[in-house]
């Protein structure tokens, strides 16, 4: 049982800063931020985890089995990743392509100490052992002190996969779908580089830029990620499942007219909206295997979300399941999400291993928190850095979705829009 206690705070967006300060101190650590984007699927404004107490960590083939084990036991907070890899633990598939991060395929954490961020209440949940530390950690959380470094860093940035490869990809797509193996994948591609950086400032930097509802920044050790995601992989509230795939994109423009007929371009595009409704009822069938009878709605199809970098199209799809229903059986009947596999997704995956350079890892997997009820909200991992800081080895990919209708060059485009944030975030610069 946690000890729980409130403080009311005065500057939300300062103690925001503050706790991501305070982060650094820990090994173990997943800071989350929704950047003020306000539904009524929010349930916090910012959370941190930190200083694990017991953990899962895994590469076995039976990740979801020990998952489940670790969350039916533990019934508490939870907080981790689950790597796209997982996929191998669900169908009978391989992940073979080149790999340098070396993330576990699994790894959740019981943190000692939770913070809780809603509106102006500052909420700790210390597990007993630490529970004496509430408010020496609060006066020092208070007291943090957080500056921003500007300094342009020269670090050499690589691509996995050349141009002209990309192409040749996106056409052998094009074949499989002409040939009816599948009618939509989900094509990505790496960046590099091998250099030191500093996660904290660098993650700082890409929320600056992006300000997306799914910030994250996570420390396991050796191993960061720094997350700019905009889509919700999966939610369970109570009874509730919540999916909200990401299809469609278009750049963002400083002139507002500019940026307006961009907006519509994007919503009434005929290939974006397809490859939207592709991957909804892709969802819908995956959620309908743990769904009650005729509880599947699509509540919005094709709706228009408006990010710093981008324009989204994001659809939400909701089931109701039973009260016996495995919170796990909920993942595992809907992972990898179908936005970034493509479908029919196990025929997808298959051709999209064959034809990607690298392994995708933590990349377009999961990443979130149970809470002890076993619900659970987990972001898709995109628009994201992964570094190794042992091996000094930076990594961030990115892709979209090849359908019949696709141009070869609009979706290369559309790769390097998505990419420019990471890029900027990286070099710690802001281009035009």
């Amino acid at each position: 049982m946690r000890t729980t206690i409130r403080f009311n705070v005065e500057n939300p967006k300062t103690i925001k800063q503050q706790l991501l300060q305070w982060s650094s101190l820990f090994e173990e650590a997943v800071y989350l931020d929704s950047n003020n984007h306000k539904s009524k699927y929010t349930s916090y404004d910012a959370i941190l985890a930190v200083d694990g107490f017991t953990s899962i960590k895994t590469d076995d083939f039976d990740a979801f089995t020990r998952l489940e084990e670790f969350v039916t036991t533990t019934k508490d907070w939870l907080f981790g990743y689950l790597s796209y890899d997982v996929k191998n633990s669900v169908e009978r598939l391989s992940s073979k392509n080149h790999e340098e991060l070396e993330f576990p395929k699994v790894y959740f954490f019981q943190p000692k100490k939770l913070w809780l961020l809603k509106d102006d209440v500052l909420e700790a949940h210390y597990l007993p052992m630490v529970d004496d530390e509430i408010e020496e950690d609060f006066e020092r959380i208070s007291s943090m002190t957080f500056s921003e470094n500007l300094q342009h860093n020269d670090i050499k940035i690589k691509l996995r996969t050349t141009k002209d490869d990309y192409f040749d990809k996106v056409g052998k797509v094009l074949e499989h779908i002409h040939r009816g193996d599948i009618y939509e994948a989900n094509l990505c591609q790496e960046f590099y580089a091998e250099a030191k950086i500093d996660p904290l400032q660098t993650f700082k930097n890409l929320n600056r830029i992006s300000e997306p509802p799914f910030a994250t920044y996570m420390r396991l050790f050796d191993n960061y990620m720094m997350s700019a995601s905009p889509e919700r992989y999966l939610k369970k509230d109570g009874h509730t499942i919540i999916s909200q795939p990401i299809k469609g994109t278009a750049r963002r423009s400083k002139v507002k007219a500019e940026d307006e007929q961009l907006k519509h371009k994007l919503a009434t595009d005929p290939k974006e909206r397809s490859e939207n409704i592709m991957i909804v009822d892709l969802v819908r069938n995956d959620l309908s295997q743990t769904a009650t009878k005729g509880s599947v709605k699509v509540e919005e199809l094709c709706k228009i979300y408006t990010f710093e970098q981008v324009h989204q199209m994001i659809s939400t799809v909701t089931s109701q399941v039973t009260e016996n229903t495995s919170a796990i059986d909920i993942l595992r009947t809907t992972f990898p999400m179908g936005s970034m596999t493509g479908a029919p997704k196990v025929s997808a995956m298959k051709i999209i291993e064959n034809l990607e350079d690298a392994k995708r890892g933590l990349y377009s997997g999961a990443l979130g928190y149970f809470t002890p009820e076993a619900d659970f909200d987990f972001s898709v991992v995109i628009r994201s850095i992964l570094y190794n800081e042992r091996k000094q080895y930076i990594s961030y990919s990115v892709g979209g979705a090849i359908t019949a209708q696709s141009i070869i060059e609009n979706e290369y485009e559309e790769c390097l829009i998505k990419a420019k944030a990471m890029r900027e975030a990286l070099l710690n610069s802001t281009t035009n």
